[in-house]
């Protein structure tokens, strides 16, 4: 099922989601230029990286890096080497928030992309731009949480905004539930109520957690289903509280 637009006009121009959009795509098209890196192993040899994979490895947060899990030891990666590369890993709590803005894939930047221009836009308006930013951003981090608590000896970077937008959809049927989403099904576009797509949405990510509980990185695709999970049961909780502080002027961000 793919989104195409939903029922709800907004009253002022997405600000917020519109940059986060144009950051996440100037951090993706970054991540492709980036050029090869020689990257140092433990036993002293040194090999060509590409680009993406380098800065994937030293932005993208590593959950077993969180109380020294990692079975290579923290800032080494396996990438298929005779020896484990060093990697020259930002600092654990900044990789938190770069982790949010960078994707594996096209694939992966445009369905994100998607779901947080139909569903943002009207989140944002709800919220106020400030407040939406801090929305977004918490719920990213409420994200990762599940997922370090779901695979906490996990040595695969994750990346993504996926955490964060699952957080933008939890508030979005807490706030619309009366919405209607024009989905593509197939090649059919369906007028669906947002609760039954996005209770399909959810459902799906549970399945995919629940395949996965065995397998070290939250599932066997390498998705990480508990951060969705994550990210959206933070919407649900806490979007009526920074809708009713708005009103009632109890935030200031």
């Amino acid at each position: 099922m793919i989104p195409l637009h939903d029922s709800i006009p907004t009253a002022r121009r997405p600000v917020v989601v519109i940059t986060l959009i144009a950051v996440n795509v100037a951090v993706f098209l970054l991540e492709l230029t980036a050029p090869t890196r020689l990257m140092p192993t433990t036993d002293g040899n040194a090999y060509r990286v590409q680009g993406q994979t380098a800065i994937t490895a030293e932005y993208g947060f590593v959950p077993c890096e969180v109380g020294h899990r990692c079975p290579l030891g923290n800032d080494r990666i396996d990438l298929g080497a005779s020896a484990p590369f060093e990697v020259p890993h930002a600092p654990l709590l900044v990789t938190v928030f770069t982790s949010m803005f960078l994707h594996g894939g096209w694939a992966h930047l445009l369905f994100n992309m998607l779901f947080l221009w139909i569903f943002g836009n009207n989140v944002e308006d709800r919220l106020g731009r400030l407040r939406f930013l801090a929305f977004y951003l918490l719920g990213g981090v409420a994200a990762l949480l599940l997922q370090l608590i779901a695979a906490p000896s996990s040595d695969l970077p994750t990346i993504g905004a996926s955490g964060a937008i699952a957080a933008v959809l939890g508030g979005y049927l807490v706030l619309f539930p009366r919405a209607v989403v024009i989905t593509l099904v197939g090649w059919i576009p369906l007028p669906l109520p947002a609760v039954l797509f996005l209770l399909i949405w959810i459902a799906l990510q549970a399945l995919g957690a629940a395949a996965g509980l065995s397998i070290v990185g939250g599932g066997s695709d390498n998705v990480a289903y508990f951060a969705h999970l994550g990210g959206f049961l933070f919407g649900l909780a806490t979007v009526r509280w920074f809708a009713t502080a708005r009103r009632r002027g109890h935030i200031r961000v």
